[in-house]
């Protein structure tokens, strides 16, 4: 089964997505954070046949919920909701500055690219400790 992971960001949404085995995820785009998102997202969980959905959790160092995931957990329901597919949380703490220090060869990774790789390690950390059979 694949995966779809999202690192939602009030401007910009990183996404990944699991090979077919749901072992490991892998960086797949960046997307604007916008109206059409919703329905971007649905047309990629077809497209690419995702059975599950990882959303970053987005908390502040403290434990709390900051304010990105109040809109990260609506989107959630709402994906849930029109999608019929299950929706899991996995930590998103420093995964950003994580993706930043991947080896990428001689260039730094862009920042559209960071916040796909953060959403691949997202996806990737949930897979690592869930029986995904």
């Amino acid at each position: 089964m694949r995966y779809l992971g999202i690192d939602y960001g009030t401007k910009k949404t990183g996404l990944a997505i699991s090979d077919e085995a749901g072992t490991m995820g892998f960086p797949k785009e960046i997307v604007p954070t916008n109206a059409m998102l919703l329905e971007y997202l649905l047309a990629l969980i077809k497209k690419e046949k995702i059975g599950a959905i990882v959303m970053g959790e987005s908390r502040s160092l403290s434990g709390t919920e900051n304010p990105v995931a109040v809109y990260a957990r609506a989107l959630s329901k709402e994906l849930a909701q029109h999608s019929q597919l299950p929706v899991f949380f996995e930590s998103e703490t420093f995964t950003t500055q994580e993706a930043r220090r991947l080896p990428t060869g001689e260039r730094a990774l862009t920042h559209k690219q960071v916040d796909a790789a953060a959403a691949a390690l997202i996806l990737t950390s949930y897979l690592s400790h869930h029986d995904n059979n």
